[in-house]
């Protein structure tokens, strides 16, 4: 007997906790978003400045995103290494406004950040589902890699065999079925 909450209850703690996320996230300095292999920032600012007032810092580990002299916008340790020589800062004007858009390339293209700086409120990376059209980007074997980490992901979520425990599984049963005179009481998976 299990003692997890019944759905109704779950669901409710999950969209209460997504509800909070989303506060949290909308109340940061700056907007972000990623895929599984880059993040991108925007933080929009007063027409009035220019690139030189800005004091934009990219780092392996670390970023700072600041108007010269006044509160950063970002300023921390970021959660994960990036590629300081594939990652770019650019300050865009859009009518009466301008944004400061950063890019960071991650250096492992395999994982999830939960925030922008370790500092920042942390989204749960469990929930997000990637786009179709962002698998669809990556070539076959990556996306393939992709798609049986998620596979796997949501089978141990749900206490089922992974994609490989499941083909060691199918592999003893075919052999199994092969040589039914042979004793596999005392076989063990692992």
């Amino acid at each position: 007997m299990s003692n997890s909450p019944p759905p109704e209850e779950r669901e409710k703690a999950d969209a209460e906790a997504r509800a909070k996320e989303q506060a949290e996230q909308a109340a940061l300095p700056y907007k972000w978003d990623q895929t599984i292999k880059d993040l991108d920032i925007t933080v929009a600012l007063d027409a009035k400045y220019k690139g030189k007032d800005l004091d934009v810092k990219i780092s392996r580990n670390a970023l700072k995103v600041a108007i010269k002299g006044q509160e950063p916008f970002i300023d921390g340790e970021l959660p994960h290494a990036i590629r300081v020589d594939e990652s770019t800062w650019t300050l865009t004007t859009t009518g009466s406004t301008k944004e400061i858009a950063v890019h960071l390339d991650k250096v492992n293209q395999m994982e999830w950040w939960p925030h922008v700086i370790t500092s920042a409120p942390k989204i749960d990376t469990s929930k997000i589902q990637p786009e179709n059209s962002k698998l669809g980007d990556l070539d076959g074997e990556t996306r393939g890699m992709v798609e049986k980490m998620m596979f796997d992901q949501r089978q141990k979520e749900q206490g089922k065999p992974t994609s490989d425990e499941q083909k060691k599984l199918d592999l003893l049963e075919k052999f199994k079925q092969q040589h039914p005179e042979m004793d596999f009481s005392n076989v063990k998976m692992g």
